[in-house]
């Protein structure tokens, strides 16, 4: 299985709910296991500059591109990149 977790920056805290609502489509995409968006509770006592995180599940490599490969994840991505800032993304096995 391989976990996906991509975290975002805001360019300004008004659009964080823009960020949420653009990348929640991406649970429509029928590739992952598990797909979830949050916004960052900010309870870390070293850092809280990431505002929103997706967490993903895949069964394989094959899954993860698929759901790359859909129009919904380039839509999402259409309606958030105006509104971030930084996004960091990270994949490993498991």
């Amino acid at each position: 299985m391989i976990r996906h977790i991509v975290l975002f920056t805001a360019k300004d805290q008004a659009q964080i709910e823009g960020i949420i609502e653009g990348l929640s489509i991406l649970t429509k995409i029928p590739h992952s296991r598990r797909l979830e968006i949050a916004r960052n509770r900010k309870s870390d006592a070293l850092g809280n500059d990431i505002d929103v995180i997706v967490y993903g599940e895949f069964d394989s490599d094959a899954e993860l591109e698929a759901y790359k490969a859909h129009a919904l994840y380039q839509e999402s991505i259409r309606r958030v990149r105006p509104l971030r800032e930084l996004r960091f993304a990270a994949d490993y096995s498991v």
